[in-house]
């Protein structure tokens, strides 16, 4: 009899990698064993090490998986992009997004850096070292052109918008329950915000241009390109 689609390899490989993150993300690595995997998946324990030979290969690949992406996106988006403002909200959206998209995501990357801070570094080395010194060669270009403040350090600020992205998503069950239910912006304002603030600290404004003489003038407040 033909398998059902549930129980094609190629689907099953995917439901260990999804009911992984959700649940390392939840119970940290440490917290979940082989067992509650294959129960959460719905699959015996020896189908599971068919797919992966141990749980620390299902971890490499679940958090390889999250960095391949961006590895292969935001250069795509950048690319994309029209002017710097553009690619800035580009490569803004694109994290949001893939972490708006499933919020474990966001939680068991901040896991990681806690859990095993030596690895995770290794890991963002090789998997988005090439994305970071594009995007902050844009933000040098910026600086160079006056549309970019000059004493922003790009590294350190790129890490601090990821930071700030991963956080809001994470921790919006917790943040939004210290507001009153009536004052709880919810998500999207959440978000709109967080762009914002992270915009304001990065462009500089038309008329700060206009004070420090380091622009034309013509500008739209942020600017319309770093390039």
């Amino acid at each position: 009899m033909a398998a059902t689609k549930s129980s094609q390899p190629g689907d099953v490989r995917q439901r260990i990698l999804g009911e992984s993150t959700r649940l390392f993300a939840a119970r940290g690595f440490e917290g979940t064993s082989l067992q509650a995997l294959a129960d959460a998946v719905g699959v015996r324990k020896p189908s599971l090490l068919y797919h992966f030979d141990s749980k620390e290969a299902i971890r490499d690949q679940v958090i390889d998986d999250l960095l391949n992406h961006f590895r292969d996106e935001i250069p795509r988006r950048l690319a994309a992009a029209q002017g710097g403002l553009d690619r800035f909200a580009s490569a803004v959206s694109a994290l949001l997004e893939f972490f708006r998209e499933d919020p474990d995501r966001a939680r068991l990357v901040l896991r990681e850096v806690l859990d095993q801070p030596e690895a995770t570094q290794e890991r963002l080395l090789t998997h988005l070292q090439p994305w970071v010194h594009l995007v902050t060669d844009y933000i040098r270009m910026g600086q160079q052109s006056g549309r970019v403040r000059g004493d922003v350090d790009p590294e350190v600020y790129l890490m601090q918008v990821v930071m700030m992205v991963l956080g809001t998503v994470a921790s919006a069950p917790v943040t939004g329950a210290l507001l009153d239910r009536d004052e709880d912006p919810g998500m999207p304002r959440r978000i709109d915000e967080l762009i914002r603030m992270a915009r304001v600290g990065l462009f500089v404004d038309r008329d700060e241009e206009k004070r420090s003489g380091t622009g034309t003038g013509t500008g739209t407040g942020t600017g319309t390109g770093t390039g």
